[in-house]
């Protein structure tokens, strides 16, 4: 039996990051850490036909910074922009900072970059704002932010 707490994660040093959660583990921690940011790194397409999570009943806003531009390029100034908007956000620092994308692949690498930067601790949504695909072929219902019922906006 293990004696770790809900929201503890298995491989801190190795993975090079916090470590990965899922989207109601990442709520429930945001909503108990007034000072922990959510940080949305998909592309501005995907803000606006996707939408974004909605952290208003938590009297706060996600920040949204591109880990990679459209079409799919790297964005070289990531580290930069996270720290601006972190910032503008009135960031403690070493207050937690929890990174999501589509699926978690993008924000992982987000999240193992901004660690790597000196920000923490960083964790992965590990299932993104989408998810995976259902069996029609379809993100948001089998997995991820959305289907997990959790507040989102779309403008």
């Amino acid at each position: 039996m293990s004696n770790r707490g809900p929201f503890e994660t298995v491989a801190f040093p190795p993975a090079g990051y916090g470590g990965d959660l899922t989207p109601r583990q990442s709520w429930e921690r945001l909503s108990q850490e007034p000072a922990a940011q959510l940080i949305d790194v998909r592309t501005v397409a995907e803000w606006h036909f996707v939408g974004i999570p909605d952290l208003g009943p938590l009297q706060r806003q996600v920040l949204c910074c591109e880990w990679q531009r459209f079409p799919p390029a790297a964005n070289p100034d990531f580290a930069r922009e996270v720290a601006e908007a972190l910032k503008h956000a009135s960031h403690r620092p070493g207050a937690p900072l929890f990174f999501i994308c589509r699926s978690g692949g993008r924000s992982r690498a987000a999240a193992i970059a901004m660690t790597q930067a000196g920000y923490g601790p960083c964790f992965n949504v590990a299932e993104g704002f989408e998810g995976t695909l259902d069996t029609g072929r379809h993100r948001g219902s089998a997995s991820g932010w959305k289907a997990a019922g959790l507040p989102w906006i779309q403008t």
